[in-house]
């Protein structure tokens, strides 16, 4: 099975991880805004061709999942980064306010249907996270979700931990790489984001009243990306926290953990059989003679 290469924003598997202790900026050392962008087209060019193979083998998909607040910069980070990925063995899905049918389901479903194929690499923007994070800042949703019980607050969250690992543990089992990124961005700079969209007429769409309301609860939401992310990071399904307050680097960051850990999996092209060969050899021949 599937285990994580090790980096420097990897969030521990012990359940030690802590928000305030993970940093939104980039170190000290790293690289500027032009060197970011240079760095990233070459990882876009290699996970391009890391993804050719990966098609052609079919024996892997690949998950990625990116949580954040809002302003973070997720749309963002998942273009840039799989700009150069050929549309054709990579889908995003977006997950908002649960549907009725959704809600006629237990919350992995609406997921679960939309979990890439072999020789696939998936990207969910948002994810089941969401039923421990917004639904954990905000229990009131709960009662819409039909359950058949009322819930207990103080084991509910702790439940679906247990049910979003084992999910991944099976997935993984299975052949599926699961990534996952916490874009952490400060709640300064998600302020001046805000102001942005506010100031900049060709950004208003990006703007909602409710983005601004959920500042608001900003401690409750690192309460509670800690929790999720502490019980769920495994060497199967690993988090990594990634500071978000600078976009060029982030991108970079995510983009040179997914090579490297695509790149740990070692994976070729199939090798064709010596009767395939031959048999190519007598339709190359073929084509020849037209």
């Amino acid at each position: 099975m599937f285990e994580a290469r090790s980096h420097p924003y990897l969030v521990p598997y012990d359940g030690s991880f802590r928000y305030a202790e993970a940093p939104t900026k980039p170190p000290s050392d790293a690289p500027d805004k032009g060197a970011c962008k240079r760095r990233l087209r070459k990882q876009v060019g290699e996970l391009d061709g890391l993804q050719k193979v990966l098609y052609a083998r079919d024996r892997y998909a690949v998950l990625i999942v990116f949580q954040a607040m809002d302003a973070a910069g997720k749309d963002s980070t998942i273009r840039a980064v799989l700009t150069g990925v050929n549309p054709s063995g990579c889908q995003v899905f977006s997950f908002k306010k649960p549907s009725a049918e959704e809600i006629d389901h237990d919350f992995l479903w609406r997921t679960a249907r939309c979990l890439p194929e072999r020789g696939r690499i998936g990207i969910f923007n948002r994810s089941y996270y969401e039923e421990a994070l917004i639904v954990r800042v905000h229990p009131e949703f709960l009662k819409y979700q039909k359950l058949p019980y009322k819930p207990d607050l103080t084991t509910i969250w702790q439940e679906r931990y247990e049910s979003i690992a084992d999910h991944e543990r099976h997935l993984a089992r299975n052949g599926t790489i699961i990534l996952k990124f916490w874009l952490n961005v400060s709640r300064e700079e998600q302020g001046n984001r805000f102001l942005s969209r506010l100031r900049e007429p060709k950004k208003h769409w990006k703007f909602s009243e409710d983005d601004v309301k959920e500042r608001q609860s900003w401690d409750d939401y690192m309460e509670a990306y800690e929790g999720a992310l502490a019980a769920t990071s495994r060497p199967w399904a690993p988090w990594y926290a990634i500071p978000a307050d600078d976009k060029p680097f982030m991108r970079l960051a995510v983009s040179e953990i997914i090579v490297e850990n695509l790149k740990s999996l070692n994976l070729k092209y199939p090798k064709v059989s010596e009767a395939l060969q031959e048999n190519f050899k007598k339709m190359g021949r073929l084509l020849e003679e037209e």
